[in-house]
């Protein structure tokens, strides 16, 4: 399936543009960044957002009259609106809704209705069909898409996430082709999907995503520390990033590019330390040659080959998106907050400094302007001039190694993995700093065994123990299967599956 995609000629309207906003040289990284009271940045909306389609309109209509009106706040002071280039969706503040007495039910036809259905769909791969029933709890996230509603399995209490968007009957749904392709640790297990009809439009089609139930993000997790003036500890900045390269390295083995990462598409149990990845609704398996639409990706997370309108990018866009979340993580807040395209170019620029010709050319070697003022990187330890304590050079060391202009010079996740910087998760004494054992890291499915052929780089992740078989920690399971569902008692922070 093609994107929609403008051509690569050279773009002299970023260049003037770009001319045209002042640079403080003298300063270099934002002063954004330089805050020793953490506050968030609040992403401006856009002023040429999309208008939700109508049907959208009336999905998330229809499911906030159909939820009991208790509506508590859910706002967390730092919330930003992200601009979310595909779609230009705006990030909303999910509602939290309460239920009350009589439990919602999400009918066959995929609506809340106040009295309990079924619903049939396959649940396994050898065809054998289920019935189940769910109750609606809550809608806990909303956009252009459509809804996610926090539902619980009648018959066993489950916990899950289910995804509800309009389905277009000309095409076939990427993300469900992608979701079924997919099955690690790190990512957000898809149980099974069924379709519905519209309950005011019959004939609007409704494709309903089942989820695993994850109860936090990382962007909360992140959100916490910063409005308390704290920092992540390390030990999380370490597994999350950790994780994280390895669901990227597991699907960008199958040419699968997320082109949407960032904090709030990362899904965490805060108990256990579990990171998986979420939300594939602008992924795609990348085809060589193919052509592949460059207005994508939320903006601080957006790689400079997208600005610089390349739409002959690789999967490296997702790896520029790491090392925002890494820095964000280490920093408290976006390394690159820009309030337009061009202005999340001069933040880049302020930091790394200006792209040479040669630069420029591997992100887009179409584009023919190189008329931009010259700019000296930024020294890494003074953009973290404020963190106290500075993080570890080896943190610095990675972060580095990610934010490259020329894509084919960021390493990869799966030569990440072996970065000193996760050596600590390879001790066998580490801890959650809530005292729990780490989660298990490295139960490494055959085919990611099959990814690591070089046997200094497979000594280098894996540690001794467990390639000769020890025990200690968490043993490898080899499976590949994904964690169980994080299910129990629903906490009150709903997760973001948008």
């Amino acid at each position: 399936m093609s994107d929609t995609a403008g051509n690569d000629g050279g773009n002299s309207d970023l260049t003037h543009s770009f001319n045209n906003m002042h640079i403080n040289k003298s300063q270099g990284a934002s002063s954004k960044l330089n805050n020793t009271s953490l506050s968030t940045k609040q992403a401006p909306s856009s002023s040429n957002q999309s208008t939700l389609s109508p049907q959208t309109q009336r999905l998330q209509q229809s499911a906030q009259q159909n939820l009991p009106r208790t509506v508590s706040s859910n706002s967390s002071g730092a919330q930003r609106h992200n601009s979310i280039a595909q779609s230009q969706e705006k990030q909303q503040s999910p509602t939290s809704v309460r239920t009350n007495k009589n439990p919602l039910v999400l009918s066959s036809s995929g609506q809340p209705s106040p009295s309990q259905s079924n619903i049939s769909s396959t649940v396994n791969q050898n065809g054998q069909k289920k019935t189940l029933s769910y109750t609606a709890e809550r809608v806990i996230g909303n956009g252009s898409f459509g809804v996610v509603f926090l539902a619980k399995v009648f018959e066993t209490g489950e916990c899950v996430a289910i995804k509800k968007v309009l389905q277009d009957k000309r095409f076939k749904n990427r993300e469900l082709q992608i979701m079924r392709m997919l099955k690690h640790a790190n990512i957000v297990e898809m149980k099974h999907c069924f379709y519905s009809n519209g309950e005011r439009t019959p004939d609007e089609l409704y494709l309903n995503l089942v989820l695993e139930y994850v109860p936090d993000t990382v962007y909360r997790f992140c959100c916490q520390y910063t409005r308390s003036g704290t920092y992540v500890p390390l030990i999380y900045v370490k597994l999350f990033a950790y994780q994280l390269c390895r669901s990227l390295s597991y699907i960008h083995s199958q040419s699968i590019c997320h082109r949407d990462i960032k904090p709030q598409n990362l899904l965490i149990d805060p108990v256990t330390g579990i990171l998986k990845l979420c939300d594939f609704g602008s992924a795609k398996q990348l085809v060589k040659g193919e052509p592949n639409v460059s207005y994508i990706c939320s903006r601080y997370y957006r790689a400079p080959e997208l600005i610089f309108g390349s739409t002959k990018y690789t999967t490296s866009i997702d790896v520029w998106s790491l090392g925002c979340v890494l820095g964000e993580l280490l920093v408290g807040q976006p390394l690159f907050p820009g309030e337009t395209s061009v202005d999340q170019l001069v933040e880049i620029i302020r930091v790394l400094g200006t792209p040479t010709k040669q630069e420029i050319e591997a992100m887009n070697k179409n584009y023919t302007e190189f008329k931009f003022p010259q700019v000296k990187p930024h020294p890494w330890n003074r953009v973290f001039q404020d963190r106290k304590p500075q993080p570890p050079p080896e943190a610095v060391d990675l972060l580095q190694a990610l934010l490259k202009y020329s894509p084919t010079d960021r390493v990869q996740p799966l030569d990440a993995l072996a970065h000193p910087f996760f050596d600590e998760l390879r001790d066998p004494k580490a801890k959650l700093p809530n005292g729990r054992p780490l989660p298990p890291l490295f139960d490494l499915t055959n085919d990611e065994l099959r990814m690591l052929s070089d046997p200094e780089l497979k000594y280098k992740i894996i540690p001794a123990r467990y390639l000769k078989g020890q025990t200690g920690g968490a043993p490898p399971s080899g499976s590949g299967a994904p964690s169980s569902s994080i299910s129990g008692n629903m906490p009150g922070s709903p997760s973001h599956y948008f």
